[in-house]
């Protein structure tokens, strides 16, 4: 697969905390984490980032079509113990998706996806569930409303059956509630990588936001409980 280059990203970011230690932002969907080898992907949160604050680093990526809340470190020592909250799964993130038909009453309203996921080694940058060589993965969701999306176009007008969700990933595997979804055979709208012959083409972006962010603040040891409002 030949290397992806990134369109350009007019959304800005924005900031939803901000002291001497750490930011909270809101990251646009279309913009990389972090800059690419290639000159043509050296746009990305971190590079817009330092030019304000230059020791800022990036502790957790989402990914290129995912937006939402990011936590930023602004010095080594906290961009350790921020890192040693995320190893020890002590904090909580909760996304909001929109999937592809109805989740089936079978599933219920809560549920949870149990699937192993390993690099698909022959397709890069594919991950693959795989239950012999994968690490084990789990994300649970709710079922927030089923209802019907409706497309016109010059010679029909659809309705789509969508379901929208909350996710909470208790693992943080790459690409994980994106495949994970796939699995359950309800891929996430406008996702390009797993997809079915409908879902990809039915969003202009990822429809896949980091919503609420739980976790300590290293300092103050206050419990910080941040929510970023879902753009779609």
């Amino acid at each position: 697969m030949t290397e992806f280059i990134a369109p350009p990203c007019a959304e800005q970011i924005s900031i939803l905390y901000q002291d001497e230690h750490l930011l909270l932002i809101n990251k646009p969907s279309g913009l990389l984490s972090l800059s690419g080898k290639n000159p043509l992907n050296k746009d990305s949160v971190h590079y817009r980032l330092v030019q304000d604050f230059p020791s800022a680093t990036l502790v957790h990526r989402l990914d290129f079509g995912t937006s939402g809340i990011m936590l930023v470190a602004l010095n080594k020592s906290i961009n350790g113990l921020l890192t040693k909250q995320f190893q020890d799964k002590t904090i909580d993130k909760t996304y909001h998706a929109t999937l592809h038909g109805h989740v089936s009453s079978a599933l219920a309203q809560y549920g949870e996806i149990n699937a192993a996921i390993a690099k698909d080694t022959e397709n890069f940058p594919y991950m693959k569930i795989c239950p012999d060589s994968g690490k084990q993965a789990k994300s649970e969701f709710e079922v927030l409303e089923r209802t019907m999306l409706t497309i016109v176009d010059s010679a029909s007008t659809q309705q789509i059956p969508i379901t929208k969700v909350k996710f909470t990933p208790i693992t943080g595997r790459t690409h994980q509630l994106r495949i994970h979804s796939q699995y359950i055979r309800h891929p996430i709208l406008g996702c390009d990588l797993y997809c079915n012959s409908a879902s990809h083409a039915l969003a202009s972006r990822l429809l896949l936001h980091a919503s609420y962010l739980s976790f300590t603040h290293p300092v103050t040891k206050q419990l910080m409980n941040i929510e970023c409002e879902v753009p779609f």
